[in-house]
């Protein structure tokens, strides 16, 4: 299988329609479209600790949740942090493709990773805003007291700390991975009390718990990384039994 047939497999499960009409993910370097994919590396972000290591292992290809080109840069020279990864990529022969927020919307993608890591249950609702109106998810959960349950997220997803503002018992939960904050409000309308996200200014959590949801946030890495065992998943179906893939854990730092 090509790079090419690789990336169009990958459209095909979660196509662009799903994605947010700002996002930019999908094939973000190649030097050779007809190129084999013969080893995949899958992480969250294409870091240079990831490309290093996707180097240093023969990798021909990243696959990533993050873009690697997401806000339109003005030039690719070495001196700046993205266009040194893009040209470690390229001079190195490596392929690098993301899925985003289609993932993140779709069908077993980061939100229903992040659901089940967090062992709610279903029958799981989608919600979201008027640009997604499928990108979160609510579940139910039996530990109601609201510390408790913001434990169970720190251990759950291994994170470092949990940030959570809290003011009545929990039920229903929504998630929305990485940044959410603009899912607050929308997750108390359609009858959350409490919402898992990543990361969410400060005021607007204090407006949310005074408003009557939960906030819990566990870290933009930590609640989206489950999803990368997924895409690991999905990456071997594509490839099939010829093509190694390996899931690299590596968090933020480089």
């Amino acid at each position: 299988m090509n790079v090419l047939e690789f990336s169009d497999a990958l459209d095909a499960l979660y196509p662009k329609t799903l994605s947010c009409s700002w996002d930019n993910d999908g094939l973000m370097c190649c030097t050779d479209p007809c190129a084999q994919v013969k080893k995949v590396l899958v992480a969250l972000d294409a870091t240079s600790k990831v490309l290093r290591m996707a180097i240093a292992q023969n990798f021909d290809t990243v696959l990533t949740h993050h873009p690697l080109l997401f806000k339109g840069p003005k030039s690719l020279v070495p001196s700046t942090a993205t266009g040194e990864r893009v040209i470690t990529a390229l001079q190195n022969n490596i392929t690098v493709l993301s899925l985003h927020t289609r993932l993140d919307a779709g069908a077993g993608g980061v939100n229903d990773c992040l659901a089940a890591a967090l062992d709610l249950r279903g029958p799981f609702r989608e919600f979201g805003d008027s640009e997604s109106p499928a990108l979160g998810r609510i579940g139910t959960t039996d530990i109601s007291d609201g510390n408790a349950f913001a434990a169970h997220v720190k251990t759950a997803l291994q994170a470092p700390a949990v940030h959570a503002y809290l003011c009545r018992p929990v039920k229903q939960v929504a998630v929305c991975g990485g940044s959410g904050g603009d899912l607050v409000f929308p997750a108390l309308a359609v009858g959350a009390d409490t919402i898992i996200t990543g990361e969410c200014g400060y005021n607007l959590c204090l407006d949310g718990a005074d408003s009557g949801i939960n906030i819990i946030t566990a870290g933009h890495f930590y609640t989206e990384q489950p999803v990368c065992k997924r895409l690991a998943q999905l990456a071997q179906e594509i490839g099939g039994a010829k093509t190694e893939i390996v899931h690299s854990d590596t968090g933020v730092l480089l």
